[in-house]
Protein backbone atom coordinates (compact mmCIF):
# COMPACT_ATOMS: atom_id res chain seq x y z
CA UNK A 1 0.00 0.00 0.00
CA UNK A 2 1.31 3.43 -0.88
CA UNK A 3 1.70 6.33 1.50
CA UNK A 4 -0.65 9.28 0.85
CA UNK A 5 1.08 12.12 -0.96
CA UNK A 6 -0.23 15.44 0.43
CA UNK A 7 1.68 17.39 -2.23
CA UNK A 8 -0.03 15.42 -5.01
CA UNK A 9 -3.42 16.16 -3.45
CA UNK A 10 -2.59 19.88 -3.19
CA UNK A 11 -1.37 19.97 -6.79
CA UNK A 12 -4.52 18.25 -8.03
CA UNK A 13 -6.74 20.77 -6.23
CA UNK A 14 -4.69 23.61 -7.66
CA UNK A 15 -4.90 22.11 -11.16
CA UNK A 16 -8.69 21.64 -11.29
CA UNK A 17 -11.14 24.43 -11.96
CA UNK A 18 -14.73 25.08 -10.95
CA UNK A 19 -17.29 25.79 -13.66
CA UNK A 20 -20.39 27.34 -12.06
CA UNK A 21 -23.85 26.52 -13.41
CA UNK A 22 -22.71 23.58 -15.55
CA UNK A 23 -24.39 21.45 -16.81
CA UNK A 24 -27.31 23.37 -15.32
CA UNK A 25 -27.89 26.28 -12.91
CA UNK A 26 -26.85 25.59 -9.33
CA UNK A 27 -24.32 22.87 -10.15
CA UNK A 28 -20.61 23.61 -9.74
CA UNK A 29 -18.78 21.33 -12.16
CA UNK A 30 -15.32 20.18 -11.07
CA UNK A 31 -13.31 20.33 -14.30
CA UNK A 32 -10.49 17.80 -14.46
CA UNK A 33 -9.36 18.68 -17.99
CA UNK A 34 -6.72 21.26 -16.96
CA UNK A 35 -4.93 18.50 -15.02
CA UNK A 36 -4.63 16.53 -18.27
CA UNK A 37 -2.61 19.39 -19.80
CA UNK A 38 -0.02 19.15 -17.03
CA UNK A 39 1.90 16.04 -18.11
CA UNK A 40 3.92 15.89 -14.91
CA UNK A 41 0.85 16.04 -12.67
CA UNK A 42 -1.05 13.60 -14.87
CA UNK A 43 1.86 11.15 -14.74
CA UNK A 44 2.07 11.46 -10.95
CA UNK A 45 -1.65 10.61 -10.65
CA UNK A 46 -1.21 7.53 -12.84
CA UNK A 47 1.94 6.44 -10.96
CA UNK A 48 0.18 6.86 -7.61
CA UNK A 49 -2.65 4.56 -8.70
CA UNK A 50 -0.33 2.03 -10.33
CA UNK A 51 1.78 1.80 -7.17
CA UNK A 52 -1.33 1.11 -5.10
CA UNK A 53 -3.02 -1.37 -7.49
CA UNK A 54 -0.22 -3.31 -9.21
CA UNK A 55 -0.94 -7.05 -9.12
CA UNK A 56 -4.47 -6.53 -7.77
CA UNK A 57 -6.43 -6.09 -11.03
CA UNK A 58 -6.93 -7.87 -14.34
CA UNK A 59 -8.82 -5.12 -16.19
CA UNK A 60 -9.43 -1.37 -15.85
CA UNK A 61 -12.91 0.01 -16.58
CA UNK A 62 -13.02 3.72 -17.37
CA UNK A 63 -16.25 5.69 -17.20
CA UNK A 64 -17.16 8.03 -20.05
CA UNK A 65 -15.60 10.45 -20.66
CA UNK A 66 -12.72 11.56 -18.43
CA UNK A 67 -12.47 8.09 -16.90
CA UNK A 68 -11.55 6.84 -20.40
CA UNK A 69 -8.48 9.04 -20.49
CA UNK A 70 -7.16 8.31 -17.03
CA UNK A 71 -8.28 4.68 -17.06
CA UNK A 72 -6.57 3.89 -20.35
CA UNK A 73 -3.28 5.37 -19.09
CA UNK A 74 -3.54 3.38 -15.85
CA UNK A 75 -4.37 0.16 -17.74
CA UNK A 76 -1.35 0.69 -19.99
CA UNK A 77 0.95 1.27 -17.03
CA UNK A 78 -0.42 -1.82 -15.25
CA UNK A 79 -0.14 -3.94 -18.40
CA UNK A 80 -3.82 -4.95 -18.31
CA UNK A 81 -6.80 -4.50 -20.62
CA UNK A 82 -9.14 -1.52 -20.72
CA UNK A 83 -12.95 -1.55 -20.90
CA UNK A 84 -15.03 1.54 -21.70
CA UNK A 85 -18.23 2.12 -19.75
CA UNK A 86 -20.32 4.32 -22.00
CA UNK A 87 -23.47 6.37 -22.11
CA UNK A 88 -26.49 4.58 -23.60
CA UNK A 89 -26.44 3.85 -27.32
CA UNK A 90 -22.68 4.21 -27.87
CA UNK A 91 -21.56 0.55 -27.82
CA UNK A 92 -22.15 -1.62 -30.91
CA UNK A 93 -22.48 -5.15 -29.46
CA UNK A 94 -24.83 -6.68 -26.87
CA UNK A 95 -24.76 -4.65 -23.66
CA UNK A 96 -25.81 -4.65 -20.02
CA UNK A 97 -27.60 -1.40 -19.13
CA UNK A 98 -27.98 0.40 -15.81
CA UNK A 99 -29.88 3.65 -15.15
CA UNK A 100 -29.17 5.84 -12.15
CA UNK A 101 -29.74 9.28 -10.66
CA UNK A 102 -27.19 12.04 -10.37
CA UNK A 103 -27.30 15.40 -8.68
CA UNK A 104 -29.06 17.02 -11.66
CA UNK A 105 -31.11 14.26 -13.30
CA UNK A 106 -30.87 10.69 -14.53
CA UNK A 107 -28.55 8.84 -16.89
CA UNK A 108 -27.89 5.38 -18.28
CA UNK A 109 -24.59 3.55 -18.66
CA UNK A 110 -23.74 0.46 -20.67
CA UNK A 111 -20.97 -2.13 -20.84
CA UNK A 112 -20.51 -4.84 -23.46
CA UNK A 113 -21.81 -8.11 -22.06
CA UNK A 114 -18.50 -9.78 -22.92
CA UNK A 115 -16.27 -6.90 -21.75
CA UNK A 116 -15.04 -8.72 -18.68
CA UNK A 117 -15.21 -12.38 -17.85
CA UNK A 118 -16.07 -14.32 -14.74
CA UNK A 119 -13.59 -14.06 -11.92
CA UNK A 120 -11.73 -11.04 -13.39
CA UNK A 121 -10.80 -8.32 -10.91
CA UNK A 122 -11.81 -4.91 -12.27
CA UNK A 123 -10.44 -1.51 -11.26
CA UNK A 124 -13.03 1.21 -11.93
CA UNK A 125 -11.55 4.63 -12.72
CA UNK A 126 -13.18 8.05 -12.97
CA UNK A 127 -12.24 11.63 -12.21
CA UNK A 128 -14.83 12.84 -9.67
CA UNK A 129 -17.07 11.21 -7.07
CA UNK A 130 -20.18 13.35 -6.58
CA UNK A 131 -23.43 11.57 -5.61
CA UNK A 132 -22.04 8.09 -6.32
CA UNK A 133 -24.70 7.16 -8.87
CA UNK A 134 -22.30 6.73 -11.78
CA UNK A 135 -19.91 4.55 -9.79
CA UNK A 136 -22.70 2.46 -8.24
CA UNK A 137 -24.15 1.85 -11.72
CA UNK A 138 -20.73 0.93 -13.10
CA UNK A 139 -20.10 -1.46 -10.22
CA UNK A 140 -23.46 -3.13 -10.89
CA UNK A 141 -22.58 -3.51 -14.59
CA UNK A 142 -19.19 -5.07 -13.84
CA UNK A 143 -20.76 -7.51 -11.40
CA UNK A 144 -23.57 -8.34 -13.84
CA UNK A 145 -20.83 -9.50 -16.23
CA UNK A 146 -19.67 -11.92 -13.53
CA UNK A 147 -16.49 -10.05 -12.62
CA UNK A 148 -15.65 -8.44 -9.28
CA UNK A 149 -14.90 -4.83 -8.48
CA UNK A 150 -11.37 -5.01 -7.07
CA UNK A 151 -11.26 -1.28 -6.32
CA UNK A 152 -12.45 2.16 -7.35
CA UNK A 153 -9.94 4.97 -8.01
CA UNK A 154 -10.90 8.63 -8.26
CA UNK A 155 -9.07 11.90 -8.33
CA UNK A 156 -11.56 14.10 -6.44
CA UNK A 157 -14.40 13.42 -4.03
CA UNK A 158 -16.99 16.11 -3.35
CA UNK A 159 -17.53 15.20 0.29
CA UNK A 160 -20.67 17.29 0.86
CA UNK A 161 -22.62 15.14 -1.64
CA UNK A 162 -21.90 11.96 0.38
CA UNK A 163 -21.46 9.77 -2.71
CA UNK A 164 -19.19 7.42 -0.80
CA UNK A 165 -22.22 6.20 1.16
CA UNK A 166 -23.60 4.56 -2.02
CA UNK A 167 -20.36 2.59 -2.41
CA UNK A 168 -20.10 0.91 0.98
CA UNK A 169 -18.18 -2.33 0.81
CA UNK A 170 -15.93 -1.28 -2.07
CA UNK A 171 -12.22 -0.48 -1.79
CA UNK A 172 -12.47 3.18 -2.80
CA UNK A 173 -9.58 5.63 -3.01
CA UNK A 174 -9.72 9.36 -3.81
CA UNK A 175 -6.61 11.49 -4.03
CA UNK A 176 -8.37 14.49 -2.53
CA UNK A 177 -11.69 15.37 -0.89
CA UNK A 178 -13.07 18.85 -1.31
Amino acid sequence: MSTPDPQLAADVLKGMRDIPDFPEPGVVFKDFTPVLLDTGLRDRIVADTVQRRRGQVDVVAGIEARGFILGAMIAHALGVGFVPVRKAGKLPAAVHTESYTLEYGTATLEIHQDAVSHQERVLIVDDVLATGGTLAATSELVERCGASVAAIELVLEIGALQGRSRLAGYDLHCLVTA
